[in-house]
């Protein structure tokens, strides 16, 4: 993900379903990227089964990079390595960046989650993350129920460089209170349980402007 710091209107930063049949999904996959412009997708399947991990990422890879979209996957550095990923989206903060940056190398996209924290946060970006992801971003009941506040997505675009993310309970009204303050939005969940995936994410998008 290239640093656009501020761009006028955030990308879509495009999640998978945590899990989803090989035989259909792809298909809503290239749709999606057939109808929007797609910063980047991510593989956040829950599955701990390396095959079936490996399958996924082969299809679904071949599908990105025909539209010159990258394409990273959360948290398995080797599987990311072996399948020709662009990189991995960290779920533990700030704790492994800078060993999956030395093991991934200087082109690899490196990704962390540090759930409300600005300070993980921080130390994340200056070890080498290429993007930080905050959330959940809109109002929820799951884990402790604490949410990546509007505020911090504000101080976060007027005062660090590294790109941000804002990402989980995406729903219009959310979006559109932080599109001025953030690089990215993560979409996933709120779009593939619809009869439509892309109209719903055209809804979303819509309510940037």
């Amino acid at each position: 993900m290239s640093d656009q710091s501020q761009p006028e209107v955030p990308q879509i930063y495009l999640l998978t379903p945590a899990a989803f049949d090989l035989d259909s999904f792809p298909a809503k996959l290239e749709k999606v990227l057939a109808d929007h412009d797609i910063g980047c997708v991510r593989m956040a399947m829950a599955s701990k089964d390396e095959v079936e991990l490996g399958r996924a990422a082969d299809a679904l890879r071949e599908i990105c990079h025909a539209k010159d979209v990258a394409i990273v996957i959360d948290s398995h550095v080797a599987l990311a390595e072996k399948h020709g990923l662009d990189g991995v989206h960290l779920l533990d903060g700030a704790r492994s960046v800078r060993e999956v940056r030395k093991t991934l190398g200087a082109d690899a996209i490196v990704g962390a989650y540090c759930g409300a924290t600005r300070h993980d946060g921080m130390t994340a970006g200056e070890i080498g993350a290429d993007y930080i992801a905050f959330g959940p971003a809109g109002p929820n009941a799951l884990g402790t129920g604490e949410q990546a506040e509007k505020e911090l997505f504000e101080w976060w675009s007027q005062m660090i460089e590294v790109p941000v993310v804002a990402e989980g309970a995406l729903d219009a009204e959310t979006i559109k209170t932080l599109a001025p303050h953030t690089d990215f939005f993560a979409i996933g969940d709120e779009i593939w349980g619809q009869d439509d995936p892309s109209a719903a994410l055209g809804r979303l998008i819509a309510a940037m402007h």
